[in-house]
């Protein structure tokens, strides 16, 4: 596997991802995205060579056992992002503003933003929201803090929106969508999210927005994918949402490692003398010598 998509496979940029988009990359050197939640991960997927590592809100979800990604809070977020920032040497570093976190006023936003990359080291934040977030995205990218940007399905919107339910499905519904992709690049943001649209939505965005298009659900046009680590490798339950290809079944095989490890404890055959310490043998047979007390 080769992941030399760079002269000297040097560390991944903002402005290197924005070269994907001017630079006329080819299908082969799409940015790859991919959620991360704590050290040993964020190793394992920098070292494959993924270009992106989102550590995103769905943390609730994926680890911390919510039924949504409404609680998960600022200090939830700068935690995993500490440990994934260990973790990482070459991909770019993404973290997510949580709801909440960029909702009440462009300070408390920026103030969030730069405990993010301050505390957190995140080389980037991500911002749900298209129109409505102009102002908020200007602001962080004038302080400095890149942005990327997330519209689509949102998925702290989904009181809102009345579930997870795919976006820009009437010509109306459509016609926002790519408003609000515009209105993100416009306000600054170096890469948009595209969440859960049709696939020929998507494909309109990506050939006019002059900032790449990172999709997930939103077909294979977009000039990246990005998908929940755990969707993955196939650490989740319950409903399988259509975009996700399972890459492997390490939910099953865990569970295998599991069992077996608890019959080996039952039985008495584990662990084996080969994996005991021994003393040394002029100690073997020699019982301990009284405590006086």
């Amino acid at each position: 596997m080769s992941v030399a998509i760079r002269p000297g496979n040097g560390k991944v940029t903002v402005p290197e991802i924005l070269s994907r988009k001017s630079s006329g990359f080819s299908t082969k050197q799409k940015i790859s995205c991919l959620t991360a939640y704590d050290y040993p991960t964020a190793r394992l997927l920098d070292g494959a060579g993924v270009d992106v590592l989102l550590v995103g809100d769905s943390v609730g979800m994926a680890v911390l056992g919510y039924d949504s990604t409404l609680p998960v809070t600022v200090d939830d977020i700068l935690h995993h992002t500490r440990a994934v920032r260990r973790g990482t040497r070459r991909a770019l570093l993404v973290a997510d503003m949580p709801y909440g976190s960029f909702h009440v006023s462009v300070e408390e936003t920026l103030r969030n933003a730069m405990r993010l990359v301050k505390e957190g080291g995140a080389e980037a934040v991500k911002v749900e929201g298209g129109e409505r977030r102009i102002e908020l995205i200007a602001k962080l990218v004038e302080a400095e803090i890149p942005v990327m940007g997330h519209i689509g399905l949102t998925p702290q919107s989904f009181n809102a929106l009345g579930g997870f339910s795919v976006q820009g499905k009437t010509a109306e519904a459509a016609r926002q969508v790519e408003r609000d992709a515009r209105a993100v690049e416009a306000a600054g943001a170096f890469a948009v999210v595209l969440e859960s649209m049709p696939r020929e939505l998507a494909a309109r965005i990506t050939e006019k927005l002059r900032i790449p298009t990172i999709g997930i659900g939103a077909g294979p046009d977009c000039d990246g994918q990005i998908l929940v680590f755990h969707d993955l490798v196939g650490l989740t339950q319950g409903h399988k949402p259509k975009f996700v290809r399972h890459y492997a079944d390490l939910g099953a095989e865990v569970s295998r490692a599991v069992a077996a490890y608890c019959e080996d404890v039952r039985s008495g055959g584990f662990p084996s003398d080969a994996e005991s310490y021994h003393s040394p043998a002029e100690l073997r047979g020699v019982a301990a010598a009284p405590q006086r007390t």
